[in-house]
């Protein structure tokens, strides 16, 4: 079967087409052209409403233009937007000291995206092997997981395994290497290879690869075996973090806590955490970096920075942003509501032989396809999704990802099952 673009109108194709014609062809977008947002739902320039289950990759997990966070942005843009890090701002420190005593850390730099911000934790990682561990010069090593997305920079495709990514860049930067995802004895291995690996990266669950979640002891494992070989451990949460996995991030333990609290007992701290997407609300690009002093200060003025790094419209809704989680409890409402669409899409595969398989933590969770006869399968199914009134995009071919904003409810979750099933069910 070919793929399948759907019903579009005169007047959605003509937004379309501009794109096409003005703009560079580097994304494949689901044919909907999107103009207004609330909560859970959006609105196309039709007028006709959806379900967004994809919140723009886990960045808007507060729910569309939240109006707190909203407002903050208004009263603080007519104050003052930016200075850049030539000078000081009012709201840098507070935003500073919110996120480290948030989250248990020492130190929190401020950057824009989320790849920034890992090339950032990249930089810490070698600084921290030379003038801490002692690593020879020019010999440090960057450990990733296989089928790893960080984001689309030259450094960090060099660390990817997605032939898409990497194809017509080379040459990579040096040093990187790719070990196994959830195999302890790979990463083990690996370690035992060579004493000048600086850090192992890695996202606590794997989103773009389809939402491959490890065994519940990888983390803890991990997190003991770098400090073992002394190898930083750094968990990339831009997807996983800000309350996506039914907790404040993936990396805490079985409570709702604010992840500072509870890092000392059942939760895993790693030496470095990286943050990005719902760390604004979806409203601007907001990232930052989280670590210890002995890593944070290996870095001295004029060795990073970025010009809006920091700035205070960005710092006062990063901080509204996180205080909507807390005060909405928004990382229990999608544990609750993840472990009810769970349950709903057993049901769904348990009638639909098109459904392999149900995996998830959360609200972040993914259903894969049997697209052995069809690999446009997958792609099509969102098609009807689309048409039936939901927003979702396949990953890695055959792979449905399914994470609507944190702040759904029963019943909007009930509907989106009833979408999912008529959808898949009109392909029999």
């Amino acid at each position: 079967m070919a793929t399948v673009t759907s019903h579009t109108s005169v007047k959605t194709q003509s937004y379309i087409d501009r794109e096409l014609k003005f703009g560079a062809h580097n994304y494949h977008p689901v044919p909907v052209v999107i103009e207004r947002g609330e909560g859970v739902y959006v609105w196309d320039v039709d007028g006709k409403q959806y379900l967004d289950f994809l919140s723009a990759y886990s960045a808007v997990n507060q729910g569309h233009c939240h109006p707190r966070i909203v407002n903050v942005m208004i009263e603080q843009a007519q104050k003052l937007t930016l200075t850049s890090r030539a000078f000081h701002n009012n709201i840098l420190g507070e935003c500073e000291e919110f996120m480290a005593g948030l989250f248990g850390f020492d130190k929190v730099l401020m950057m824009n995206s989320g790849v920034e911000a890992v090339e950032t934790a990249m930089k810490l990682a070698r600084k921290w092997a030379y003038k801490v561990k002692g690593v020879e010069k020019d010999k440090a090593r960057l450990l990733f997981a296989k089928n790893n997305f960080h984001g689309r920079t030259l450094s960090v495709v060099s660390a990817s395994t997605d032939t898409g990514a990497r194809q017509g860049f080379s040459p990579f930067t040096p040093n990187i290497d790719t070990v196994a995802f959830n195999d302890l004895d790979a990463l083990e291995e690996a370690f035992k290879s060579s004493p000048d690996y600086a850090a192992f990266i890695v996202e606590p669950i794997q989103g773009e690869a389809g939402v491959i979640v490890p065994d519940d002891n990888y983390l803890k494992e991990v997190a003991l075996m770098c400090r073992k070989y002394n190898v930083l451990f750094i968990a990339d949460e831009i997807q996983t973090g800000m309350g996506r996995t039914g907790r404040l991030l993936a990396t805490c333990g079985d409570c709702h806590c604010p992840a500072g609290k509870c890092h000392q007992s059942q939760s895993v701290k790693p030496d470095i955490v990286i943050l990005g997407k719902a760390l604004s609300g979806g409203v601007m690009p907001v990232s930052a970096v989280l670590a210890s002093d002995e890593v944070m200060l290996t870095i001295k003025p004029g060795e990073h920075g970025s010009t809006f790094g920091g700035n205070p419209l960005a710092c006062a809704v990063a901080v509204e942003a996180l205080k909507v989680l807390i005060d909405e409890n928004l990382p229990e409402n999608a544990d609750q509501m993840g472990k009810l669409f769970r349950e709903g899409l057993e049901l769904i595969a348990a009638n639909n032989r098109l459904v392999t398989a149900v995996r998830g933590r959360g609200l972040l969770n993914a259903i894969v396809i049997d697209s052995e006869e069809d690999s446009y399968l997958a792609w099509n199914i969102c098609m009807e999704f689309k048409d039936n009134g939901l927003l979702a995009k396949p990953t890695h071919g055959n792979k449905i990802r399914l994470a609507p904003p944190l702040v759904i409810n029963e019943t909007q979750l009930n509907a989106a099952l009833s979408i999912i099933e008529k959808s898949l069910h009109s392909f029999l």
